[in-house]
């Protein structure tokens, strides 16, 4: 039976780094996603989503050892 788990790519850290930290746990990347992450700006009567980061995932399936 294979065990998939999700890891994001923290706010300090790199795509490298995460992608390690998913090795040392036994993981290998199978499936990215990124993502927009917005903020209601309010301009007036109006309400405005500006981007503000990107959120990046990475599905991981676990090493068969």
């Amino acid at each position: 039976m294979s065990s998939k788990e999700w890891f994001e790519v923290e706010q300090d850290e790199s795509i490298d780094d995460c992608l390690k930290r998913m090795s040392d746990l036994g993981y290998t990347p199978v499936r990215r996603i990124e993502e927009p992450i917005f903020k209601e700006v309010k301009e007036g009567s109006s309400v405005k989503n500006e981007p503000i980061r990107q959120r990046i995932r990475f599905q991981g399936l676990k090493n068969e050892q």
